[in-house]
């Protein structure tokens, strides 16, 4: 029972020492790109959010204590057609007045075979329907922090974004540039 007690300690100052040293970083607009690309009616239209905002804990050499937290604003929404954004910002696309957000968390980050090169599971959540999605980041080191990026492929329905419209696809590409300043 004296060694328990004597053990009890060490063991949980050991499991804390190690998620303390994760760096953290908060994801920032500065330095950041959140882009989309989606056909309508065939062509081919591009948009980005902004108002990037979130905590990143990295730390390439123990990534079960690593995890992304991060959303962005829906009534950012610009696809450089101010009508068309409007549109987008209604109840039937994002409806940004009851859903503000758009959300990525994390549950898993693996390391993949080419370096600085990682696989994220976590759940995208728009319109407060979420969606568990996989996708290939890389993560490089800087002066201030580290950048992120990578690309995910989502289904508009799976967010109930456009409703039922047959000239919007419902498939699209989002491209993720973040950059995450040292805490």
């Amino acid at each position: 029972m004296n060694i328990l007690k004597l053990l009890l300690p060490i063991l949980l100052s050991a499991s804390l020492h190690n998620s303390a040293n994760a760096q953290n970083y908060t994801a920032t607009d500065a330095g950041s790109n959140i882009t989309f690309t989606i056909k309508n009616l065939g062509f081919a239209v591009n948009g980005s959010f902004k108002n990037l905002q979130g905590n990143i804990v990295f730390d390439a050499n123990r990534l079960n204590v690593s995890s992304f937290n991060v959303t962005i604003s829906a009534a950012s929404i610009d696809t450089k057609n101010g009508a068309r954004d409007k549109h987008l910002k209604k109840d039937s696309y994002f409806d940004v007045v009851k859903y503000p957000t758009i959300a990525f968390v994390s549950d898993k980050i693996e390391k993949e075979a080419a370096a600085n090169t990682y696989k994220v599971t976590g759940k995208f959540t728009i319109k407060n329907k979420s969606k568990t999605v996989v996708f290939i980041f890389t993560a490089i080191p800087n002066t201030n922090g580290m950048q992120f990026t990578g690309k995910v492929d989502l289904n508009r329905r799976d967010f109930e974004v456009g409703g039922s419209s047959l000239v919007l696809s419902d498939n699209l590409v989002v491209t993720l540039n973040v950059m995450a300043q040292k805490k």
